[in-house]
């Protein structure tokens, strides 16, 4: 049944349980019933963006002991050097490799996901190297805060480069196609073997600007920021966004998924 059909049902039930009680047993039933415990309340931008902003820090002076208690122990990211998971993530964020001399974060969105998560976005404005390479003078980032006890930890963090749409338009340079690669099965893994045909028919519906496609797959508290670093805050939005005819792709593969 659905959520709101048991809902009704379970109401029911305790109404007839309630009719059926004797006063005396439901006056002690009261008696030794403790208080409800208040709902957590939800999460605040500001609370957010300040652990956000020590999570900065903590990369800047490579505090290994901070990311150790700030990260959730299923903790997801994306780097230029792949996947992370909590402990990839402790190493490369304190490694000696990246040097962070200045950063501000601006242009900060929320998008709250009940009273124990929220999904956060912003703009980082940054001056350092990683490995000799200078980092991206401008980012769009993402981060997902589940709520852990008492405290809030992150969950997932994933961050690109705003492109500048004149250099955008110009023709992309010709590269050799890279080889292809089997990804490998994994039968034990049935989550991904549920979540990978939805993830394809996502990228095969924005390919074809198929908006009704992307509407059923899509949450209805989804938003999107393009390569161009503009934020859409709304389904709708995005969806405007990737129907429109700025995009001509001819094909989509997804592999090596996990």
């Amino acid at each position: 049944m659905s959520r709101t059909q048991y809902a009704i049902y379970a109401v029911a039930v305790a109404l007839v349980f309630a009719t059926n009680t004797a006063p005396a047993e439901t006056a002690q039933a009261n008696k030794a019933k403790p208080a409800a415990a208040k709902p957590a309340a939800a999460p605040t931008l500001e609370a957010l963006m300040t652990l956000e902003q020590n999570s900065y820090e903590a990369w800047k002076t490579k505090d290994k002991k901070f990311w150790n208690t700030y990260l959730w122990d299923k903790f997801v990211g994306y780097s230029s050097s792949g996947k992370l998971n909590k402990a990839s993530a402790i190493k490369e964020y304190t490694s000696p490799d990246c040097i962070i001399k200045r950063y501000a974060l601006s242009d900060a969105q929320i998008k709250r996901l009940g009273n124990n998560a929220a999904l956060i976005t912003y703009k980082n404005t940054i001056d350092g190297a990683c490995s000799g390479q200078k980092l991206p003078g401008v980012t769009w980032a993402a981060s997902v805060y589940v709520r852990d006890g008492d405290t809030w930890k992150a969950a997932f963090f994933a961050e690109d480069a705003v492109v500048d749409p004149k250099a955008a338009a110009k023709p992309a340079e010709k590269k050799a196609a890279p080889k292809k690669v089997a990804a490998k099965a994994n039968a034990t893994d049935a989550g991904t073997a549920t979540l990978l045909p939805l993830e394809k028919a996502l990228w095969e519906a924005w390919r074809e600007h198929d908006a009704k496609m992307l509407a059923s797959l899509t949450t209805a508290e989804i938003s999107f920021i393009n390569i161009f670093g503009t934020y859409f805050p709304t389904k709708a939005d995005a969806l405007k966004d990737w129907t429109s005819p700025g995009c001509d792709v001819k094909s989509t593969s997804v592999t090596a998924a996990t």
